[in-house]
Order: structure tokens, then C-alpha cells, then sequence
């Protein structure tokens, strides 16, 4: 199948504090984005065009993901990647995991081994827009043969490209193992508790041309003396603690097991600033006509535990795993009130208007199996059984007819997931493979929330494969092509909900379909060329869309994926030189839509308004050197990185919605008018900025 990994030593080249997405923007048909603008707070992950909630992680196999949204937050997680030994990244349908059901790729990571002696090591970078990281890792080596200890404090913050886009990042990550003859046991902890200020919300680009390109509208309000102000507290708050006990042992010489237990504890909230806010929908007032500006709070507590194993065989000429997993979902949703600009007699300091818990029961067996069939030829057979049972109970803030929308809701899928593929090295230059992959995915909780009318449906893909590598010792090259026919799949609207969540529906049949290329060169030992490109084609079929002028349905036969560029380039020079270092990496990628319709732009009172995001060019340049055998350290890194060389002005992401009518020639196009609203909002990144890191260890 088609994959890359990034090692430790990879990572730690990249990681002057940019969260993990940003760290793995270089690799194949991989895209980042970042609400603040500097790959720091809130960022985003899409590969081959699919967004975050179709990407499975996993971390030592166990899973990540949030249960319900099926998203994984990295905020959540700062700093993780110094903590890493390996991140491997499986694009299309991947092999068989514990995590949620993958329709994008596959992300696995690996914690650092624990080192075998004792060391201490501190990173520190810092510049531009107050960002600074600060790391402090240590390790006790193997103590009496058998035991080990290294562990992780960092702090991160910045405040942020976006006004007001600041974050505040702190966590750890701990484990201590005992290493046996054959038996392994581990014990892993990491925690992240983020405070970020809200950045979601995005600016018109008529807002960007009066105000700048760091215009922020989130928090913005009338004080009572009619002035424009901007709340403070628009912040996202969030803790989440990890615990993890890992069991390998080795039962035979050819059986090995391994077995987890894990738990995730999440708790936290995000503050919002709300203008002329209807007071019923808050359960503040019976008369639908009160309005009032108010703040609330929105709140999640969630406990999620499980247990994960594998039994693995490797005789002569047969691999085999059988593996599965149980987990369980808890998570509390709650909203509150707790200030309100117009009287409305006496309220509850915390005042709640919806409460409602949500479980989930994840479970999945499967067995894989390699077999060597005939001279460098091999079959690979993965079969997997999935059952996930999900139930919602309580009121939620969504309204329906004017009356608050209570959830009964009580559903469970089955997925049955087979993949089976070739791969036959032709010798030890040439290799050829080939995989076909089924997937089953159950709608998020998102996907619930934002379509009451249209009950969502699992979505299904059939992954085709077929790819080619090269390998010497100068050279390495490879081809891989793809076809991924999906049937509902979700894809972004482009819209947003009402607190700004990107909407996801069905559209029935479509498919992404495309290349990837990549080479790597080393001529010599201290100059190294690498590149990559992905050309993608990535439609819907037949999709319908309401005309409010005529009142009727019209079809799109074929339409652009949203946030799917169709080519996306990456190209890396590295020189390395008696302890010197440099690297230069440029990205390119073309332009995307940002709706289902596939219009280009909308008419809003005779002027064209862009439904795209436009393509862009961006290069980030490395420098740094390594002082070794020093009288106080083992080694001593300093370096200097500049992110967006050339200050290519470019939005990383966006949202949009159009109104639609008739164009008069057969065709449909987008309008906005007194009466209908639409809109066109983006993420503007960071123009060139730096950060200045050093590293040194004992």
C-alpha cells in the first residue's frame, strides 16, 4: 500500500513547535491548515483531499480520534511529536487498526523507545508573533537490566498571524517499562491542556482589503456606548489525559501477543461572545420576539476507555495477526448562560439551556495474513468486522419549528471491511504492488446535529491501488495509482454551522482518482533531493441543488470535491556538511472549491464574489549546526528556520455558501440579494516569519 514514515530523527529536523499536521505537510497528497495562521493552536489535516474526520490515528494502536466528531484535535496534543519515535502515514484505505474507520489515510505513532542510557536534552526556539517552545526531556537509561524511565515537560505559545489568535500550550508525556526476557510491559501518561482564543470564524476578503489580512471577527460586539469592541474571553479551554498499559510477550518463537488497556479523560469548554441572541432558544424568556446580546459557555466531558489486542504469528513463508478491540464513549454536552446585556429578571449564575450525554461502543475483530506465495511474490488478506453502537440522549441547542430539538436517538452500524493485494519484488531494485480495499464509516455526531431532516447514512468505499518502486543506493523512486469509489460519502459543504463547525452531508456517488509520484536523490553524502507531486481528479455525480427562482431541482452531473486540489507538489533540498545543515522545501498547491456547486463565484449586486481558494506557492528554509563533544554537553544544535520565504500572500482554508437560480441558459448560478444571504470567508496564513531553535543534550 502507499505510505511514508517519518522517524524520530525526521521529526526532530522540523519540530521547533508547529503542531503535528504542519509537521507533516511535505509528505504525499498532504495538506495543513491553521485557524491562527502560524501552524500553532487549531490546525487541520487533508489527505487526498479528505477532511479530518475520515483520517484514522492511532497512537501505539490505540485509538485517538474523539468518538463522536470522529476528528482528532491536535491542540489537544502539543508538542506530542518531540515524544515520537515514528509517525507512519498509510494513504487510501490502510491496513487493518483499532481506531475509526479510515477513508482518507491512516496516520499511526510510535512512542520514542526507552533509551538505554541515561540522557538529558532541552529545546527551546522562539520568534516571530511571541511564539515561543520550550522542551525538557530526560531519560534514566536501563536501570538493573530491566527497567526504564524517560519523560517530557513542554510549554508553547504564540500569540498568533490572526488578531487576537493566541495560544497557550502546556504538557508532559511519561512512560516506565519493564523489559524482561521476552516480556515487555509499558506504562504511558501525556496530557495537553490548551487555552486558545477563537479564530474559526474567518474573514471576506472585503474585509481583509479594509481591515488586513489579520482580521479577526470572532468576539467582536457593540459596548453600551456604541463602540466596536472585542470580548476577551472568546476562548476554547480543554485538558485531556492519557493513560496507556501496553503487554507484549512473547509466547514461542513464532507467536508473539500483545495486549492494552487505555483511557482518555477530556473536560473543558469554549466561551463565546453571541449578538442579538433569540432569548427563548436559551431558555431565558417565553416571548420568541425578546432578543438580547448574551456570553455563553459550551461545555464537554467525556470518558473514553478500552482495551485493544493482537496475536501475531511469522513462520517461513506466513505472517499472520489476529487483532481486534473494544471501547467505550461517555461525554457529557452542556450549555450555559452566564451573563446577559438586557434584563431578564434573576438568572442562574449558571444558567444551563441543553444537556445531553452521548455513548459509543466501538467494537472490531480481524485477522491479516502475508503469505509468501513464490519467489518475491506475496498475497496480503485483511478481514475485518466492525460494530458500532451509538446512543444520544437530552436536549441540544439545535431548533426545529421553534421548538428545541430533543434527541432519542439510538443507532448502531456493521461494517464488514475485507482488502487483499499483491506485492512482488522483482529483485531487490524493483518492486510492484497492488490492493483492493472495502470501508465501511458511521455519520459523526456533526453529521447528526447539522441535517434533522435528511437522516445521515454510512458511507462505503471500494479503494483500488496499484503502485511501483525503485530503490539503489542513489535513488529511490515510486508511482502509485489510485481510484477511491465511494458511495454517500461525506463531504464539506463548505458551510458552517451556527457555532462554526464545517458542515458535512452525503452526495450520493463519487470518487477520487489519481497519481502519486515521489523520488529521492543522494548523488553524493552531503546533498539530497526530494519531490513528490499528486494529480487528483475528485467529482461528485448527479448531484442536486434547489433554484429558489424557479422553484425546482437542478443536477449537477459532475462537480469538484471540495478542499481537494487536484495537483498539489512538494520539492526538498537538504545539505549536510561537517555538523552543518540546510534544507529548503517548497510547496505547491493548485486552487480549490469551496462549495458542492461547482461555481467559481457568486453575484452579490453585480459584482462576482470567489467561491475558491486560490493556489498557492509556499517555501520554508532551514538552517542550523551541531557543536559535538563539547566539555559541557554531548551535543549542542542551533539553527534558524523561516517559514513562507517570500510572503506569499494565500488562504490554507475557508468556507462558503451561495443562494442559487437559474442562469436562463439551461444552468444554474449563485446570487446573494436582499433577501438571501451569501458568503465567502478564508484562513490567511502567516507571510515569511521565523523561529530560532536550539537543542542540547547530556
Amino acid at each position: 500500500m502507499a505510505f511514508t514514515t517519518m522517524t524520530g530523527a525526521d521529526l526532530a529536523a522540523v519540530n521547533f513547535g508547529k503542531d503535528i499536521p504542519a509537521l507533516l505537510s511535505a509528505q504525499p497528497s498532504v495538506l495543513a491548515s491553521s485557524d491562527a495562521g502560524t501552524g500553532i493552536g487549531y490546525s487541520g489535516l487533508r489527505v487526498r483531499g479528505t477532511d479530518a474526520t475520515r483520517v484514522n490515528v492511532t497512537m501505539g494502536g490505540i485509538p485517538i480520534n474523539d468518538s463522536e466528531s470522529n476528528n482528532v484535535f491536535w491542540v489537544n496534543m502539543p508538542d506530542l511529536a518531540s515524544s515520537l519515535g515514528s509517525i507512519q502515514l498509510q494513504r487510501g484505505v490502510g491496513t487493518s487498526t483499532n481506531g475509526a474507520g479510515a477513508f482518507g489515510a491512516t496516520v499511526n505513532m510510535e512512542a520514542q523507545p526507552i533509551s538505554s542510557k541515561p540522557y538529558l536534552q532541552l529545546d527551546a526556539s522562539g520568534g516571530s508573533y511571541g511564539t515561543h517552545k520550550e522542551s525538557l526531556s530526560f531519560g534514566t537509561g536501563l536501570l538493573k537490566n530491566h527497567w526504564g524511565l524517560s519523560g517530557r515537560l513542554s510549554n508553547i505559545g504564540s500569540d498568533g498571524y490572526i488578531d487576537r489568535a493566541s495560544a497557550k500550550l502546556n504538557s508532559y508525556f511519561l512512560q516506565g517499562g519493564y523489559f524482561g526476557d521476552g516480556t515487555v510491559v509499558k506504562f504511558i501518561t501525556f496530557n495537553g491542556t490548551e487555552e486558545t482564543y477563537h479564530a474559526w470564524d474567518y474573514a471576506t476578503k472585503a474585509d481583509m482589503a479594509e481591515k488586513g489580512r489579520t482580521y479577526n471577527p470572532c468576539g467582536k460586539y457593540k459596548d453600551d456606548q456604541g463602540n466596536t469592541a472585542y470580548y476577551r474571553n472568546q476562548t476554547d479551554n480543554y485538558h485531556q489525559q492519557h493513560y496507556q498499559l501496553l503487554w507484549n510477550q512473547r509466547l514461542t518463537g513464532q507467536f508473539d501477543l500483545n495486549v492494552a488497556l487505555h483511557y482518555t479523560r477530556g473536560d473543558g469548554y469554549y466561551e463565546q461572545y453571541k449578538k442579538d441572541q433569540a432569548l427563548f432558544k436559551y431558555i431565558l424568556s417565553p416571548l420568541k420576539s425578546d432578543t438580547s446580546d448574551l456570553v455563553r459557555q459550551k461545555k464537554l466531558a467525556n470518558d473514553f476507555y478500552g482495551t485493544v489486542f493482537s496475536l501475531n504469528y511469522k513462520g517461513n513463508r506466513l505472517q499472520s495477526t489476529l487483532g481486534g478491540g473494544w471501547n467505550l464513549y461517555d461525554g457529557d454536552h452542556i450549555g450555559k448562560v452566564i451573563w446577559v446585556r438586557q434584563p431578564v429578571g434573576k438568572i442562574n449564575p449558571d444558567h444551563t439551556y441543553y444537556d445531553n450525554n452521548a455513548k459509543k461502543q466501538d467494537f472490531n475483530i480481524y485477522g491479516k495474513t502475508i503469505y509468501d506465495i513464490w519467489r518475491g511474490l506475496s498475497g496480503f488478506a485483511d478481514l475485518q468486522y466492525r460494530y458500532v453502537g451509538y446512543k444520544m440522549r437530552g436536549p441540544n441547542d439545535q431548533y426545529n419549528k421553534m421548538e428545541q430539538q430533543v434527541y432519542d436517538l439510538s443507532t448502531h452500524f456493521h461494517f464488514f471491511n475485507p482488502k487483499v493485494g499483491l506485492n512482488w519484488v522483482i529483485n531487490p531494485n524493483h518492486t510492484v504492488y497492488a490492493s483492493v480495499a472495502l470501508a465501511g464509516k458511521e455519520p459523526t455526531r456533526n453529521d447528526y446535529e447539522d441535517n434533522p431532516v435528511n437522516r445521515p447514512k454510512a458511507e462505503h468505499l471500494t479503494d483500488y491501488e496499484l503502485g511501483y518502486r525503485y530503490a539503489s543506493p542513489t535513488f529511490a523512486a515510486e508511482a502509485n495509482l489510485y481510484y477511491m469509489d465511494y458511495k454517500d460519502q461525506f463531504v464539506l459543504t463548505g458551510e458552517q454551522n451556527a457555532i462554526g463547525e464545517m458542515v458535512a452531508r452525503n452526495v450520493g456517488d463519487s470518487y477520487r482518482r489519481g497519481v502519486e509520484v515521489a523520488a529521492a536523490w543522494k548523488p553524493v553524502n552531503v546533498f539530497e533531493w526530494d519531490a513528490n507531486l499528486t494529480w487528483s481528479h475528485n467529482r461528485s455525480k448527479n448531484l442536486k441543488f434547489w433554484l429558489d427562482d424557479t422553484e425546482e431541482y437542478y443536477t449537477v452531473k459532475s462537480a469538484p470535491l471540495t478542499f481537494s486540489p487536484s495537483i498539489m507538489v512538494n520539492n526538498i533540498f537538504k545539505a549536510n556538511w561537517k555538523g552543518f545543515t540546510a534544507s529548503l522545501h517548497t510547496q505547491y498547491v493548485g486552487h480549490q472549491y469551496m462549495t458542492t456547486t461547482g461555481l467559481r463565484s457568486y453575484e452579490e449586486f453585480g459584482e462576482d464574489v470567489s467561491l475558491m481558494l486560490d493556489a498557492f506557492c509556499v517555501s520554508n528554509l532551514d538552517f542550523s549546526y551541531k557543536f559535538e563533544k563539547l566539555r559541557f554537553a554531548k551535543e549542542l544544535t542551533l539553527g534558524v528556520s523561516v517559514y513562507n520565504l517570500f510572503g506569499e500572500k494565500y488562504e490554507s482554508f475557508g468556507a462558503a455558501y451561495t443562494a442559487l437560480k437559474s442562469d436562463g441558459k439551461g444552468g444554474m448560478k449563485g446570487y446573494q440579494d436582499s433577501w438571501w444571504s451569501s458568503y465567502s470567508v478564508y484562513s490567511a496564513q502567516a507571510p515569511a516569519h521565523f523561529l530560532v531553535h536550539m537543542s542540547i543534550s547530556f
